[in-house]
């Protein structure tokens, strides 16, 4: 491998396994979204350069973080407007050498994922800013998830770091008394950040291990930080988050296509990580239970499952209705009404499908025509269910799930 792929190779690898880290990191030592940004943009696109010359360092995100902070300075000193506050945006050891270790403060990336979810910000902003901090994802990824143009995403963000600067929004955990009004919306993001991973909008991708990694790791460290009697939905999250990473190698086939659930192979599951949630369901549903430790609770009933037939849909329909008396949404009208055909055939499930659609609110959400063209298939509609397959096709962004219903149409 010559030294330009091994340099290419590494900061590709830097970049997508400790973005988040690193900004994390720079944010706390400069006080500020928007320089810190740059600097560490800046500092990988230097890395590409130097690194094809000089080989990659034997600690690639030190060297990031060290070349990233002198570039910060750099900025923050041709701010002549700031020249005279350096000293408050810039703490003073920011100017000594660095060594080359990996140690940071522990709680760096919570402490951004709680200055990001800020109740002085609005949910949508929250959730972007934490997908491009943390994340790493493009604002163009960003805009895709929202379906809106990657101009207007980019302005959000921009207002959102620059509220964070102006407001004093502080990069800091909050306190015992401010806990509980915080901690809703930092479960909602992560868990967000966690599908973002999962079911990616990206085109190319099914799954991005670095983002549900990241997700589950901040999980944990909220149930770490708030030990020892963290919220019982911080519990459900983790174990809802684990349980659908377990299923993730058998998501895909030789070619790389999805694969549903009732088709996975469940000898391919990571029975570790379901030994593991399966306490923290528990813990979750005496504490509530919430809207996580009902969605943990019934991806618990998947995976208990040795065979396909053996999921207890009529329990799962029971969960449903508990949820969507506690957080009524489309979405999880939509799934209950795809458990409901489980029970009582595709027929009865259709009639709560259709009325969905009728609404209008999921009819850009692809996975409703999908879930609609499934149930038509199974009855025999084979034209109608051609014509949502279709639908469905117009709408989806994912190519490994176009594939697949691509080839559920030719099956037909």
């Amino acid at each position: 491998m010559s030294l330009d792929q091994a340099a290419d190779q590494a900061v590709d690898a830097v970049w997508r396994s400790d973005w988040g880290r690193i900004l994390a990191t720079l944010i706390r030592l400069v006080g500020d979204f928007e320089v810190a940004e740059d600097a560490a943009q800046e500092a990988f696109a230097a890395a590409v350069d130097q690194w094809r010359t000089s080989g990659v360092p034997e600690s690639p995100r030190a060297w990031i973080i060290q070349t990233a902070r002198h570039k910060a300075i750099d900025h923050i000193r041709r701010r002549a407007r700031l020249e005279e506050k350096l000293e408050s945006y810039v703490p003073p050891q920011i100017f000594h050498q660095p060594d080359h270790g990996t140690a940071e403060i522990p709680d760096d990336r919570l402490r951004l994922i709680f200055t990001c979810c800020h109740p002085a910000l609005a949910l949508e902003a929250q959730v972007a800013l934490t997908l491009r901090t943390l994340g790493g994802l493009e604002t163009g990824e960003i805009a895709r998830a929202f379906l809106v143009p990657e101009a207007t995403m980019a302005q959000r963000l921009v207002r959102a770091k620059r509220k964070i600067r102006d407001a004093g929004i502080p990069y800091a955990v909050p306190s015992a008394l401010d806990m509980p009004e915080r901690i809703e919306a930092v479960l909602t993001v992560i868990y967000l950040v966690f599908n973002e991973g999962y079911a990616p909008t990206r085109g190319e991708a099914l799954v991005r291990t670095d983002l549900c990694a990241e997700a589950i790791r901040l999980g944990n460290l909220i149930r770490t930080l708030i030990s020892p009697h963290p919220p019982a939905e911080a519990s459900g999250l983790v174990a809802l988050m684990l349980l659908h990473d377990s299923r993730r190698a058998a998501r895909l086939n030789n070619a790389g296509d999805l694969v549903v659930l009732e088709e996975q192979d469940r000898s391919r599951w990571d029975h570790a990580k379901i030994a593991q949630a399966l306490p923290l369901v528990e813990e979750a549903l005496r504490g509530g239970p919430g809207p996580f430790a009902l969605q943990a609770a019934i991806a618990a009933l998947h995976c208990q499952a040795v065979r396909p037939e053996e999921t207890d849909w009529a329990q799962i329909v029971r969960l449903y209705d508990v949820l969507e008396r506690l957080q009524a949404s489309p979405i999880v009208s939509l799934n209950r009404a795809v458990a409901v055909a489980m029970v009582g055939g595709p027929h009865e499930g259709l009639v709560l499908i259709d009325a969905l659609a009728a609404s209008g609110e999921l009819d850009s959400y692809h996975l409703l025509h999908a879930a609609r063209a499934d149930l038509l298939r199974r009855i025999g509609s084979t034209e109608e269910a051609a014509k949502s397959y279709r639908r469905a096709l117009s709408l989806v962004s994912n190519e490994s799930e176009r594939r697949f219903l691509e080839r559920r149409l030719r099956e037909l």
